[in-house]
């Protein structure tokens, strides 16, 4: 399977299309990939695995977010004040 995610970052361009996130506003894309990316970056990494796999989240939510909205929750989960769920 690592070698299949490694094959998608290689050919990763932008965001894909996802079914969850039909409508022009991606904000909700942006932010569920957020969340995801930490979610799976601190479970692999409570179980000593590798986080590479991770990185497929963090390119699209990169793509998708606003440079200030990311450096704004990067901030809040500094401070404990995150309002969500990681």
């Amino acid at each position: 399977m690592a070698e299949e995610m490694k094959a998608k970052l290689k050919n990763y361009k932008t965001a894909p299309f996802d079914s969850r996130f039909p409508n022009q506003n991606q904000t909700r894309n942006c932010w569920q990939n957020y969340l995801d990316f930490h979610r799976c970056e601190k479970a692999l990494s409570a179980k000593g695995d590798d986080v590479s796999v991770c990185q497929w989240y963090r390119r699209v939510y990169k793509s998708l977010c606003p440079i200030s909205w990311v450096t704004d929750w990067d901030e809040q989960r500094a401070d404990g004040t995150f309002p969500g769920k990681i």
